[in-house]
């Protein structure tokens, strides 16, 4: 499968999750993510958030950026669907 297939795939799941999931799923999922970059930034420094937002607006995204974004897109669903499924027993 090609890494363009697989990003799409996880788009799709993560719409499919969004569709799911509550308003206070959303946010707890948020919040999870937050806790996720804060614990990567204190470890390895702040993220290059312009080069992220810039690649985010690009319409042909090069093989690293696909990656990268096929990593994000992994981690929401694996995250969203955790909150969605109920596997997150304790709330923040």
């Amino acid at each position: 499968m090609s890494d363009i297939a697989t990003l799409g795939q996880y788009t799709n799941l993560a719409d499919q999750l969004i569709e799911k999931a509550s308003k206070d799923d959303l946010a707890e999922t948020a919040r999870l993510l937050a806790i996720n970059v804060a614990h990567y930034q204190s470890k390895y420094g702040e993220l290059p958030l312009d080069e992220t937002l810039a690649m985010i607006s690009t319409n042909r995204p090069n093989a690293e950026q696909i990656e990268m974004l096929i990593g994000g897109m992994e981690t929401l669903v694996g995250v969203l669907g955790n909150v969605v499924m109920g596997l997150d027993h304790e709330r923040h």
